[in-house]
């Protein structure tokens, strides 16, 4: 028993869909015209609006020659962005716009306030209480009102301009007021610096009296203390005892420099007396005149002796008398030496005395340094409170002179100027008739034409049968079902045949597809390849009820079998699911019909990371699907990277709620990498042959019991079938 409905699917005729625009072209030109005839008589009877406008440029209006001293050129007060801001909102504050309403007394103008000159329409409507009644408003708030939204301040982005932008229905008062506001708004700006000037005199004038008073009480606690603690100063800005100090230290040193050298040459002298040695050494001894001439004597006997000593012997008296005197000129010499010693030693001690008074004195004065550092210590104290004072009061008394001359004289500049003043406009910017007249034609023309196209496509008579149209079939077939043996025995062979004839002869008898179970691992190693067969309905429905996530097929029959997978894919698609088609067919036999061309990016360029996912995925031509071919890439260079596969296929479930995969003859090795959780396994077949049987059986048995057959006979084959092959219908 079966249960059927049916469904034609229809295009759209698009000769016959633009034809009803020709037909109809009368009736559309006439509302486009009636339509700017309306247009161009508002825009005719409106009232034109003039609009003007005003720059401000913020700068520091400040002079080199005027400027305080102690300031320079990156003290000036330059505003950044937000002070930029800040100063527009000042622009267009309700106090401004007071001043410029007051000054030009707008309020007498029916523009500005509607109550001085109301139609008696909008004197009917108030009394009927449909309008609210403007009176009920004061005066001022409501030309305040009107001015805003006629007004429009802004900054020049990247700038310091101000923009006063006016729009009026008079051309002088659109000129008249963005110069009022430039006008008053420096006027604030000026006022504000006046204000500021003298509340600065105002309060550095009492603060100047006190610190003058502070500065003569600190100065004389430094002259009373310095008094006090008898703090003489000495060179060098120093404390007198001090300085006493350092040249005593200085003094000591050199006595007892003194000291050591004439002990130190007493003491060599000593030793060559003693000692019996040359006394040619000492350099006090060389340097005494006496003994230079004994010296000089001694040499002159002892070259008159080595002259006689070559005549005479040397017991001759001359000789001999000749040697007695050197002899007494040696003693003399060294009681002349003897002399220097003593004279050595007294300055010795004599230094030794000196030294010792020195030291008295240093100590002394180590104490009196000691104490003068620590009065030092306080009067320094003293005397940087009243610095302090006196500089602070020396720059209020500055700043006090800089503002009262300023104020005396009322220079206080301004950091904006005007520098573009806006001038009566000669056009008004609103209404544009030739523009907004032909906007008119041409929007109108374009909103008729797509009322008639409309029409036409709700009244159906731009609709036509689709070319090859499909139908939607849900058929459920009730079919005997063969029990399997208890011990799990394979079934009788042709017992399963009959049972599979009778099955499939009330579809067929119906003009149906067969369709059953999933095939087994038994029922196809013990039965002929003429059964297991489902339809793609059954096959998409199946998918749709298990919610897998893959679809794996495999067409061991070639290129004409791999339009099931297709032909499934389309379906699901239909159905609102988000499906794509992964081509891995050599050939490229289940894309080059989706796609009309086997010259796209597709699998085989994102292996060899020659594109992205966005380069190799294409929709369909015929439907919502979304399909991946097999690409132009070197096919050897793409199965490098076969261990990539895994991760696409992820990426891919991931993306869409259905993947499709077409792997053409491939075995239950090829696929391994493909299968994932949700993953359903198909058997496209043509029609039941050996090949078909042991594919199925290599399925089974690694590890896909629940294999599907699904067949596309029947069904419109997607493409136009190859010559030479046969075809699928």
């Amino acid at each position: 028993m079966s249960v059927k409905s049916v469904a034609a699917d229809v295009d759209v005729d698009l000769r016959q869909l633009f034809a009803s625009l020709a037909r109809n072209w009368l009736r559309i030109l006439v509302a486009a015209l009636v339509i700017t005839g309306l247009a161009f008589a508002l825009t005719w009877l409106a009232t034109p609006h003039y609009r003007a406008e005003t720059r401000l440029l913020i700068e520091t209006r400040e002079s080199v020659y005027t400027r305080p001293d102690g300031t320079n050129d990156n003290d000036k007060p330059i505003l950044d962005e937000e002070g930029v801001t800040s100063q527009v909102e000042v622009v267009s504050s309700t106090d401004i716009l007071k001043q410029v309403a007051q000054k030009l007394n707008l309020s007498r103008l029916p523009e500005f306030d509607e109550t001085a000159d109301m139609p008696m329409l909008s004197r009917l409507l108030v009394i009927a209480g449909l309008k609210s009644d403007p009176n009920e408003i004061p005066p001022e708030e409501r030309v305040l009102a009107t001015m805003r939204e006629k007004l429009n301040v802004y900054r020049v982005e990247k700038s310091r301009v101000i923009v006063i932008e006016f729009s009026s229905e008079n051309p002088r008062l659109a000129a008249e007021i963005p110069n009022a506001i430039a006008d008053a708004y420096i006027s604030v700006q000026g006022n504000a610096n006046i204000e500021s000037n003298s509340a600065a005199t105002d309060w550095l004038a009492p603060e100047i009296a006190d610190l003058s008073k502070r500065v003569k009480d600190a100065e004389a606690k430094v002259a009373s203390y310095r008094a006090q603690s008898d703090l003489l100063m000495g060179g060098n800005n120093s404390v007198l005892a001090t300085q006493q100090l350092s040249e005593l230290s200085s003094e000591l040193s050199r006595v007892r420099a003194n000291r050591a050298s004439a002990e130190a040459t007493a003491d060599s002298v000593r030793r060559a007396l003693q000692n019996g040695g040359s006394l040619d050494a000492v350099p006090e001894v060389l340097s005494s005149e006496l003994i230079q001439r004994l010296r000089e004597r001694q040499v002159e006997l002892k070259t008159n002796i080595a002259d006689l000593s070559t005549s005479l012997l040397d017991n001759h008296p001359r000789i001999r008398a000749l040697r007695s005197q050197l002899a007494d000129l040696d003693r003399q010499i060294r009681n002349e030496a003897e002399k220097i010693m003593k004279g050595l030693m007294t300055q010795a001690q004599t230094a030794q005395a000196r030294e010792n008074q020195l030291v008295a004195d240093v100590n002394t004065l180590k104490a009196a340094s000691a104490r003068a550092g620590d009065q030092q210590v306080e009067l320094d104290a003293l005397q940087r409170e009243a610095t302090a004072q006196r500089q602070l009061l020396e720059s209020y008394l500055t700043r006090y002179r800089e503002a009262s001359s300023r104020k005396d004289s009322n220079y206080l500049p301004v950091d904006a100027r005007v520098f573009s003043r806006a001038v009566a406009p000669s056009e008004p910017y609103f209404p544009k008739i030739l523009p907004i007249t032909a906007a008119a034609f041409v929007g109108s023309l374009l909103l008729m034409a797509i009322v008639t196209l409309l029409q036409e496509l709700f009244s159906g008579r731009a609709m036509r049968p689709a070319a090859g149209a499909r139908f939607d079939r849900i058929e459920q077939v009730t079919m005997p079902v063969a029990h399997e043996p208890s011990n799990h025995e394979p079934a009788d062979i042709e017992d399963l045949e009959d049972r599979t004839a009778e099955a499939q002869a009330e579809p067929q008898a119906a003009g149906a597809a067969p369709a059953t179970a999933p095939a087994t691992g038994e029922d196809v190693k013990s039965a002929r390849p003429t059964l297991g067969e489902v339809e793609i309905d059954s096959a998409v429905e199946k998918l749709i009820t298990t919610g897998a996530a893959r679809a794996i097929f495999v067409s061991p029959e070639g290129d004409e079998a791999a339009a099931s997978s297709v032909l499934v894919a389309r379906e699901v698609s239909d159905a609102g699911l988000r499906v794509l088609l992964l081509d891995l067919t050599a050939s490229g036999a289940a894309s080059r019909p989706m796609l009309d061309s086997g010259l796209f990016p597709g699998i085989t360029n994102l292996l060899a990371s020659e594109a992205q996912f966005s380069d190799v995925i294409h929709p369909d031509l015929y439907s919502d699907c979304h399909v991946i071919p097999v690409g132009t890439a070197d096919p050897v260079r793409a199965m490098r990277a076969a261990d990539r596969l895994p991760i696409i296929m992820q990426s891919l479930t991931t993306a869409y709620d259905l993947v499709v995969v077409e792997c053409g003859p491939a075995d239950a090795q090829g696929i391994d990498r493909l299968v994932g959780e949700g993953t359903e396994v198909f058997l496209s077949l043509l029609e039941p042959n050996d090949e078909v049987a042991q594919a199925a059986v290599e399925l089974i048995e690694s590890g896909y019991p629940e294999l599907t057959l699904v067949t596309p006979v029947g069904y419109e084959t997607p493409g136009t079938p190859v010559p030479g092959r046969r075809s699928a219908a």
